[in-house]
């Protein structure tokens, strides 16, 4: 089981992105993960970890894709079993 962080910046407007992604792993990982946290930032943050590793940066990664960090959480989980 895995913890997955997901930090975003309030002033920006990334709540709706952060939600989206929680709720896409949620409704496709729930059962194999311990957590799915929202976290507050600023300064244009958006990042995703897992287990504090980080698997996506808006400003290294660019732009996301829902179904690539899923897929992407997934792997983790599935490495981590």
């Amino acid at each position: 089981m895995s913890d997955v962080t997901i930090e975003y910046c309030v002033p920006c407007g990334f709540l709706d992105r952060a939600e989206t992604v929680q709720h896409a792993l949620l409704t496709s990982l729930g059962e194999e993960l311990d957590s799915v946290a929202l976290v507050t930032g600023e300064k244009g943050v958006f990042r995703v970890r897992v287990d504090g590793e980080t698997i996506y940066d808006k400003d290294e990664d660019g732009d996301y894709d829902v179904d690539d960090l899923v897929a992407t959480v997934r792997d983790r989980t599935d490495a981590a079993a």
